[in-house]
């Protein structure tokens, strides 16, 4: 029998269908991503799409920039863009595992509803440009995700009724705290899409040089006003964000594809082995050599 509570249910259904060791895409629902860890972490790095990631058990602290983030099942995160992030999991083992889902954002459905959504939505803090926040869970909101994870456990119900959840789901989002950070999101020629132009294209292009000049033409701004607008809504200039990008690739052929760090650093774009290692040992802690072997120490145990 299933918990009364949407929470409980929520748990209950993850984890029954979110294998261990990571996230992994649920087939019947692609947008939809199901995570389960039994172990911490820290100074995982990843890429966060735009998204809506609600937290079930356990408890995270996301790096951005300079900011951290911590959040647990009371705040669901929004990512508006795409955004490379250094993750620790705070919370999480074989009893009480890590369990967390990940919806992505349609921007379009956002907007649609922004034509019906009460003028409440359009409430928010002013002073809070980053494409990164959390909000509060709502039981509605709560429900909705119960509802739709439910679908995984009935197939055939998937294409008439997972779409009108999914709305529901932008529709709950746009109407609590992260309503104003959408807006922005699904609004053309607003800053947040501008600047989300020239993130596209240094992620498509990370590892060849690129002028700030280049990057604010591909936003339709000036140089000093996409520069300020960048590290407002992404917490990084433009080369920081470029060198996060670097970093978490090379540290990914290092650990996928056993590449040494000259290699890996020549691929994704330094010139300067001992400038990548001084890099990568700010970013993770310590020189290329030692972080490998501790990741696969940990992989291993």
């Amino acid at each position: 029998m299933l918990p009364v509570d949407p929470l409980s249910r929520l748990r209950h259904r993850l984890l029954t269908h979110a294998p261990n060791g990571g996230m992994q895409a649920a087939a019947a629902l692609p947008d939809l991503r199901l995570i389960r860890n039994e172990q911490p972490y820290s100074n995982h790095c990843g890429a966060y799409e735009p998204c809506v990631a609600l937290i079930v058990q356990g408890r995270k602290r996301l790096a951005l920039g300079g900011t951290l983030l911590d959040y647990g099942p009371e705040r669901y995160l929004i990512a508006s863009m795409e955004l490379p992030v250094t993750a620790a999991l705070l919370e999480a083992s074989p009893e009480r595992p890590y369990l967390a889902l990940a919806l992505r954002l349609n921007p379009r459905e956002i907007a649609s509803l922004m034509l019906e959504a009460p003028p409440t939505a359009a409430a928010g803090r002013a002073d809070d440009d980053r494409a990164l926040g959390t909000g509060a869970v709502t039981p509605p909101l709560l429900d909705a995700f119960d509802r739709l994870l439910a679908l995984l456990d009935q197939p055939e119900d998937i294409p008439a009724l997972a779409p009108l959840i999914q709305r529901e789901i932008h529709y709950r989002l746009l109407c609590g705290e992260a309503g104003a950070r959408l807006r922005q999101m699904a609004t053309a020629g607003s800053p947040s899409q501008q600047v989300a132009r020239a993130v596209a294209l240094l992620n498509q292009r990370f590892d060849q040089p690129l002028r700030v000049d280049e990057l604010a033409r591909a936003a339709g701004m000036g140089a000093s006003v996409f520069h300020q607008r960048f590290k407002a809504l992404t917490a990084m200039s433009p080369l920081q964000y470029q060198k996060a990008l670097r970093l978490s690739e090379a540290r990914r052929l290092m650990l996928s594809d056993r590449l040494d760090a000259a290699a890996a650093a020549y691929r994704v774009g330094y010139e300067s082995p001992s400038q990548f290692s001084r890099e990568y040992a700010r970013r993770f802690g310590a020189p290329p050599a030692r972080d490998i072997a501790a990741l696969r120490e940990r992989e291993t145990a």
